[in-house]
């Protein structure tokens, strides 16, 4: 099961770049650029991971104290941890938990794109694959950490954070380093006009964005579904909780999807008096992220509540971040950031006493089923912490870069594209005006 998942899961951080992060969402003239950056998203991560991420994230599943984990760093007797899973020496459990980082690790450069140093880039996939995100991922998953839910000893409010596969840990960590990397990089050059007033630029390619979403799709499949391994460390693979938890989670993450791609194409037919297909991919994807914190432990009419109110949240996002004169190319923080802040707070909510008590064992359920409100405080204390961590440490890198003049290529780079200025050539053959060879003599 768990290795089935960590291969469907290594699909959302392929479809990004194909979706939002490289052809379909940005212009053409950037494409090698975006592509070049998610490569080196998985393998910068890969690295990361194996060297302090897992050991700081999870280490010994029955050791560690409520900040960090204290083993398995570049996996150093492996054979005698304890994984996730409740194994010794899983191998799939390492793929696992790798993958979800590569994902948050990807996450901000959509935000960033088609402006963004080169130097930058590898500044924060380093800082957020080795620390940024190996913190939050102790503190809300491993049952030693002070938010987690599986924490059996000392519970949070008595119930602990219910994050079941990562509307905070991944999407929330991502959307807001690439939040705060928009806002101190500054818009493209052209973005707005002298009076502040947004200017399209669109992405060059709607089939490939179409194609991302699928895939997309289907790996959400291993996010969601597959995110049983401390269901299995507590109840064991036989037992019905383990089937119970991840069925439910495929249907919830279907709904919730589904409803997001619904809203999104009444929404924008009533804005625009169009059937517009990209605003349709981005409500399935916001869909998704607004379920994943809860995908286990919801009824499925609550999912599809999830995936409307996620789709109205992120058209609201993007039309006040433009008005801030935000710019966020692929919509990234709008739809990572602010919708898996609502995931996060929605399963604080809408979580049922059965189903929670299948998934976790223990703890509070929604303020809706009379659960007293402590799930949900720890909800919103696990929103403003993470918000805090993430926002306060990329921030200060950002700031940093700003100060030395790494954070941004030059006016000249960015209008010649990143393919030509930064890489030696395009993803396509077409004429971008620069060293342009002599005409062919037949």
């Amino acid at each position: 099961m768990h290795c089935t998942a960590s291969h469907s899961v290594m699909h959302p951080s392929a479809a990004v770049s194909v979706l939002q992060l490289c052809a379909g969402a940005i212009r053409s003239k950037n494409t090698m650029n975006i592509l070049l950056q998610t490569i080196l998203d998985a393998a910068v991560s890969a690295i990361c991971w194996y060297l302090v991420g897992y050991g700081l994230a999870w280490g010994d599943f029955n050791s560690g104290n409520p900040f960090i984990s204290e083993a398995g760093y570049a996996m150093k007797d492996w054979s005698m941890i304890t994984t996730p899973s409740g194994a010794k020496g899983r191998w799939s459990d390492w793929f696992f938990q790798w993958a979800f980082a590569a994902t948050a690790t990807t996450i901000p450069a959509g935000a960033v794109a088609e402006r963004f140093n080169f130097n930058a880039y590898l500044a924060y996939t380093i800082f957020i694959s080795a620390w940024v995100y190996p913190v939050i991922v102790h503190w809300v998953w491993s049952p030693k950490g002070w938010l987690s839910a599986f924490n059996q000893t000392n519970p949070l409010f008595g119930s602990g954070m219910i994050d079941f596969a990562g509307s905070g840990v991944v999407h929330m960590t991502g959307g807001l380093a690439g939040l705060m990397g928009c806002i101190l990089v500054g818009p493209r050059l052209g973005r707005f006009d002298s009076n502040g007033q947004p200017v399209d630029m669109p992405g060059h390619s709607a089939t490939l964005v179409v194609l991302g979403t699928c895939l997309l799709w289907f790996g959400w499949y291993g996010f969601n579904p597959g995110s049983t391994i401390n269901v299995v460390a507590l109840t064991g693979t036989g037992s019905s909780n383990f089937f119970l938890t991840s069925g439910r989670a495929a249907v919830t993450t279907t709904l919730a999807g589904a409803s997001g791609v619904l809203t999104a194409l009444i929404t924008t037919f009533v804005r625009h008096k169009a059937w517009d297909l990209i605003s349709v991919c981005n409500g399935a994807l916001v869909g998704f992220v607004s379920i994943t914190s809860g995908a286990a432990v919801v009824e499925p009419w609550a999912a599809i509540i999830a995936g409307i109110i996620g789709s109205l949240l992120f058209d609201f996002t993007c039309w006040l971040w433009l008005k801030l004169r935000i710019d966020d190319p692929l919509s990234a923080s709008p739809m990572h950031g602010i919708c898996g802040i609502w995931g996060v707070l929605f399963a604080g909510l809408f979580a049922t006493p059965e189903y929670v008590g299948q998934a976790y064992l223990n703890g509070k359920y929604g303020g809706f089923y009379g659960g007293g409100g402590n799930l949900f405080a720890c909800q919103i204390i696990g929103v403003l912490v993470i918000g805090a961590w993430v926002m306060t440490l990329t921030g200060a890198l950002f700031m940093a870069l700003k100060f030395f003049k790494i954070l941004r290529i030059s006016p000249e780079e960015e209008q010649a594209g990143l393919d030509v200025s930064k890489h030696g050539g395009s993803a396509y053959n077409y004429d971008h005006g620069l060293n342009k060879p002599d005409a062919v003599k037949i």
